[in-house]
């Protein structure tokens, strides 16, 4: 990333261009998906990656899956409770380059009113700038968690054995930034 000078710079997060996704086993057979909107901030220093920052914020109340009953399910106290915890967040405390083009970026990561350290694996893609003369940088990753870490725990036996929804839920972040002016 040192090569990556293009990058140094404050950003926001380009809500119409990122996905914030979720992906969870149901019935132990088949995968749902979901997406969260997500807002946010960054500063990156391609010279000095410690002196990077990132914050995040999903908002639970955006949730989607392509099932109306479902997103309301999981808006419920079952699951995120978005009426009290409207909020998914993330601060990094930590930006590390492990390669020309990946980063590990550690961080506080806050569901409900649970907050764990993780470390999420990304993708530099790049930098461009577009036809209205902003610069825009992307990233990507995948991160596994247990949602049950989260106090994220309903769940309904299957009569076969198993259980309804997996604990496991990959993560899935494809981050567009804008570099502010």
């Amino acid at each position: 990333m040192a090569n990556h000078q293009e990058l140094n710079g404050e950003y926001t997060v380009d809500a119409s261009h990122t996905t914030l996704a979720f992906v969870a086993r149901h019935a132990m057979i088949t995968k749902v998906r979901g997406t969260l909107a997500a807002s946010g901030q960054a500063v990156l220093n391609a010279a000095d990656p410690k002196a990077s920052s990132i914050t995040v914020t999903a908002d639970t109340t955006s949730v989607n899956t392509g099932n109306a009953d479902r997103d309301a399910h999981l808006r419920s106290a079952d699951f995120f409770e978005s009426e009290t915890y409207p909020n998914i967040t993330f601060t990094s405390t930590d930006v590390t380059v492990v390669g020309d083009d990946e980063l590990q970026v550690t961080g506080d990561l806050t569901i409900k009113d649970v907050t764990q350290s993780v470390t999420i694996p990304l993708e530099y893609t790049g930098t461009v700038v577009d036809p209205f003369g902003a610069t825009r940088a992307g990233f990507e990753g995948k991160l596994p968690v247990k949602r049950s870490e989260f106090g994220l725990t309903w769940n309904a036996a299957l009569e076969a054995g198993g259980v309804l929804v997996s604990d496991k839920v990959t993560l899935e972040f494809d981050v567009a930034l804008v570099k502010n002016a």
